[in-house]
């Protein structure tokens, strides 16, 4: 049985502590990673999601909101909070035809996964990493394989949701379990779908009336990639 979910102030206070992964292989490398809020806006998105079962972050490229996302999942899984950790993003082209891919399944749905699985790394290392995956411990994969499932003691993050549709936006909320946690995370202004297909917005503003779900927005402020990233948006 998981341990029960920490409250804001316990997780906050173990993101800003130094992180160490669950015990190695002996003359394995341990990893040590630090994670600290670096703005108002991301110190609210992680208290929200160790309030929350359900967590919505809004907010521009850069501001964190997918590596807050894993980064609160990995710490969930080594805790024992949780028992496993299921990553999703729809598979979808930003503006571009990549044609057809080679390889099997895997190989094929690899680019677009490929952001998730870099936090991942940044937070466990590659070989913690690969070995999670193989105890099926860590699951990454596309919307598609998420219908008709039931995600019991599992911390889920739903990254880019602003290409989803209402309709896959919808069904991904009704797969949380018991003892489950989940953050779904997304710019609403830069979706790569048709105009007006884009779920995450409509979803965004009716969730928002649940007092037990936070819907966290994020803001230029929030950003923090390259500090030409906030000038930019500014302007586009």
């Amino acid at each position: 049985m998981g341990k029960r979910w920490a409250n804001a102030g316990s997780v906050v206070h173990l993101a800003e502590a130094a992180y160490a992964v669950a015990p190695v292989a002996e003359g394995e490398q341990g990893w040590r990673r630090k994670v600290r809020p670096q703005s108002d806006g991301q110190r609210r998105l992680m208290a929200a999601i160790a309030e929350h079962h359900l967590t919505v972050a809004l907010g521009p490229a850069g501001t964190g909101k997918t590596y807050l996302a894993v980064s609160a999942a990995v710490d969930a899984l080594t805790s024992g909070a949780a028992a496993r950790i299921v990553l999703t993003r729809p598979a979808v082209e930003a503006g571009e035809s990549l044609g057809y891919l080679p390889g099997d399944m895997n190989a094929k749905l690899a680019p677009y996964l490929r952001p998730l699985d870099d936090a991942l790394n940044e937070r466990l290392g590659g070989k913690r990493l690969k070995q999670l995956i193989g105890e099926r411990a860590i699951e990454i994969a596309p919307i598609a394989y998420m219908r008709g499932r039931t995600l019991n003691n599992a911390f889920i993050v739903i990254d880019e949701a602003q290409n989803c549709t209402y309709g896959q936006i919808k069904m991904l909320l009704t797969r949380l379990g018991a003892n489950a946690r989940m953050v779904v995370t997304g710019d609403p202004d830069q979706s790569d779908l048709l105009d007006g297909l884009s779920g995450l917005a409509d979803i965004a503003r009716r969730l928002e009336a649940i007092a037990e779900v936070a819907v966290v927005r994020l803001g230029e402020a929030d950003i923090v990639r390259h500090p030409l990233v906030a000038e930019m948006l500014s302007v586009l």
